[in-house]
């Protein structure tokens, strides 16, 4: 398991890598791109500049001189003639890096109309001769008496040193780029490994958690040490283990109450066989009590059989249109014997106007029943245990089983529902059951759509529960999970 926390950490900085050195590659080609097009911009624009005024200025000259007499003037105080002297001069200026572009790069080459060369100020094309095909920019030379051209002015720069330069200048800016982006890379990096441990120490916590609850059994509970996503992992995991633990109890309460339940009536029939057989018991006695203990342990397989119905899904209900008033009075006549022989008052109260509600009636008396015999059992003699059915204002039916009985605590009142939870645990099956009644009957309620909850003010001051139920509902037998 260490081993794929550590493929997660090197993932995870793989990732940062991959995307910091991406970053920097196309922060360089679009600096280099941007860079390019500015340069060749500002080329464009400095030979346009200078072709018009140079034209503008040998336009004017050749009006003055009435020829090309003074081209040399005009381009020598443009600053765009020069002798060997200063050739050798700019030569040691740019080797000191001296700034001499516009002045010692730009090429001028003056054509008269018949397009003979006047003057190439870099004395490249003989004066006299045919001009031949020139780059850069062309701006005619016009007579400002006549509006006649006279002739052309090519401005162009020495495009061989451009690319020089420009990628001498581009080297440079890549060269600074390229340490940013190792700087970056490197606090990126030193960020990423934080990051990543920030982000596998709770896995790696879980991972290791995870395996103790495996193998030990033991609840293990994470640090919550933020609010995020990670902070959220832990706290589930530790409701989680806290579920676990709960289950935990529960089965291990689950098996020593049924090794109880099942070993005292088990040896009441024991007893009473042998007492028959070796003749210390009347017959009539012993089959009375052996049927009693047989009953107890046919109600506690039902009681299992309904809890593993609920658990695995299969609850199924077969609704049908039934009476509220009929299924109460039914369930209330059933349990009269009992409430009778504990000296019990157990009334019911209907009220007017009830509906008919689409039911499932023989899971419904089942739950309402487990809360009638929960009530008899923790009511003392002489108490009373009241069923009221009422509509709501809202079109529900509510079924109310008050008692004024034992009470339950107010810590206890969140666990009721819980299978197997016992408020007392003194409490055996001939007293208090194991703890299915209320789930079973929870399990029901809530398949049929409606809630149950349970009030009491505390020990002593009786408990009440009550349904509520919805008075439409779909017709037809259909499977419904049960909570």
């Amino acid at each position: 398991m260490s081993g794929r926390t550590t493929s997660l950490h090197g993932r995870i900085l793989r990732a940062f890598v991959l995307i910091v050195v991406l970053a920097v590659a196309l922060g360089v080609a679009v600096e280099y791109y941007v860079a390019q097009s500015l340069m060749d911009a500002f080329v464009a624009r400095l030979i346009d500049v200078e072709a018009d005024n140079v034209a503008r200025s040998l336009s004017r000259a050749y009006r003055a001189s009435g020829g090309w007499e003074t081209v040399d003037r005009v381009l020598d105080d443009a600053g765009y003639l020069y002798d060997e002297e200063e050739h050798e001069r700019s030569g040691e200026r740019e080797e000191h890096g001296s700034e001499t572009f516009h002045v010692e790069r730009v090429r001028i080459v003056v054509v008269d109309g018949a397009g003979l060369v006047i003057r190439d100020n870099l004395s490249l094309l003989r004066s006299g001769t045919p001009a031949p095909e020139l780059g850069g920019e062309r701006v005619a030379v016009v007579d400002e008496e006549t509006g006649r051209s006279v002739g052309d002015v090519y401005v162009d720069v020495d495009r061989a040193f451009l690319a020089t330069e420009s990628h001498g200048l581009l080297r440079r800016m890549l060269t600074t780029t390229a340490l940013g982006g190792a700087l970056i890379a490197a606090v990126a990096l030193a960020l990423a490994a934080w990051i990543s441990r920030r982000i596998t120490a709770p896995v790696t916590r879980l991972t290791e958690a995870a395996r103790t609850v495996a193998r030990q059994g033991a609840t293990t509970l994470l640090p919550i040490t933020s609010a995020d996503e990670l902070g959220q992992m832990s706290a589930a995991f530790n409701r989680m283990t806290n579920a676990l633990q709960t289950q935990r109890d529960l089965r291990r309460r689950l098996i020593d109450d049924l090794s109880h339940e099942l070993n005292t009536p088990l040896s009441v029939i024991r007893l009473e066989a042998k007492g028959l057989l070796d003749g210390l018991q009347e017959p009539e006695q012993a089959a009375d009590r052996i049927i009693r203990e047989v009953t107890m342990l046919h109600n506690l397989v039902r009681d299992l059989n309904w809890l593993a119905e609920t658990d695995s899904g299969e609850l199924r209900l077969n609704r049908e249109s039934c009476s509220v008033s009929d299924l109460i009075c039914a369930e209330v006549q059933r349990w009269q014997p009992q409430a009778r022989l504990r000296r019990i008052g157990l009334s019911f109260q209907p009220r007017s106007g009830l509906p008919e509600l689409d039911l499932d009636r023989m899971r419904m008396s089942q739950a309402l029943g487990n809360v009638v015999h929960n009530a008899l059992q923790h009511t003392d003699a002489g108490g009373r245990i009241t069923v009221v059915a009422a509509r709501e204002t809202d079109g529900r039916v509510t079924i109310t089983v008050a008692d004024d009985g034992a009470g339950i605590d107010a810590a206890d009142l969140p666990h009721l529902f819980e299978r197997l939870y016992r408020a007392d645990e003194s409490r055996t099956r001939r007293t208090g059951g194991v703890g299915l009644g209320l789930a079973i009957a929870h399990a029901i309620v809530t398949a049929h759509g409606g809630t149950i909850r349970v009030t009491s003010a505390g020990r002593g001051q009786g408990t009440t529960v009550r349904f509520s139920l919805a008075t439409a509902g779909d017709s037809g037998t259909r499977s419904v999970r049960s909570s």
